[in-house]
């Protein structure tokens, strides 16, 4: 334990800091987990789930007790999960265009400058 009058409420403060990062830690994970569970279960509120994990993860990060980098990464696995279980379907082809009148002759290839290397 610190003898010095500072030091003694120097180490209070980060055990009061300690104990809230832990608290807003643990309610992110929380809301990360629901989310993960609903995508394996396919919940129907699953947009929602990932909105709400998306902001604590956002809420962590300006409070400074998640880095910006870590939250970003967590925000885009949650992101390819969510887009990976909508099963959006895939465009339909685009219709090929006639082809213009005089296109069917090959085209020459034009002849090679003098002084440049092939």
């Amino acid at each position: 334990m610190a003898n010095i009058a500072s030091s003694k409420k120097d180490a209070r403060r980060s055990a009061v800091r300690a104990a809230r990062n832990r608290s807003l830690k643990s309610s992110v994970k929380t809301k990360v987990t629901r989310f993960r569970r609903g995508a394996a279960d396919e919940a129907e509120n699953l947009d929602q789930l990932a909105v709400t994990a998306v902001a604590a993860l956002d809420r962590a990060v300006s409070k400074g007790v998640l880095h910006a980098n870590n939250a970003s990464r967590k925000k885009s696995r949650l992101m390819k999960r969510l887009n990976a279980t909508a099963q959006v379907p895939e465009p339909a082809p685009k219709p090929q265009r006639a082809a213009a009148r005089g296109s069917t002759r090959k085209t020459e290839k034009a002849p090679a400058r003098k002084g440049r290397r092939q």
